[in-house]
């Protein structure tokens, strides 16, 4: 009978799948266990400096509060975001290339949504928070990747000494 083959092909197309998603699965251009261009995920209980971001429309502008972050190498900052505006925003955190072309991918897929370490999407009055250790030097920026807040001023850099 046809089915048993049939069943095999699936059965072993589940587990492909599943050791996948248990390897980091992938969103956008890079999985989730590889580390990032401008740092990695910092531990949720080890000390952290607070630095607030609010992301809000004004003046016909999009813009983050602040728009400048400075920190020291392997600092370990805890954002928390807040959206005070009335559209949803988004900050992501990335280099500018990284970010710019993941901008284009979002513009194809306005509604993506985010699952990674590096970013976080909130609606209108909500509040969320990344944690991050800046254990690379460089000037790196975060952005709102929803298409058109890019462009009406939604980037601000962080600069690692």
């Amino acid at each position: 009978m046809r089915i048993q083959p049939l069943a095999r092909t699936i059965t072993a197309a589940i587990a492909l799948t599943a050791t996948a998603a248990m390897a980091g699965g992938q969103h956008g251009d890079h999985a989730h266990d590889e580390s990032f261009a401008t740092g990695e995920t910092g531990g949720a209980k080890k000390p952290a400096r607070i630095v607030q971001v609010t992301m809000t429309e004004t003046d016909g502008k999009m813009v983050f509060v602040p728009s400048k972050v400075e920190v020291r190498k392997n600092e370990q900052i805890q954002f928390m975001l807040r959206n005070s505006g009335e559209l949803d925003h988004e900050f992501v955190l990335g280099t500018a290339e990284e970010n710019v072309k993941h901008a284009e991918a979002m513009k194809k897929n306005p509604d993506m949504e985010h699952d990674d370490p590096n970013a976080k999407r909130l609606v209108p009055k909500a509040t969320g928070d990344i944690v991050w250790k800046f254990s690379k030097a460089g000037t790196f920026e975060f952005s709102c990747l929803i298409p058109g807040h890019r462009e009406a001023g939604m980037i601000g850099t962080v600069v690692v000494r």
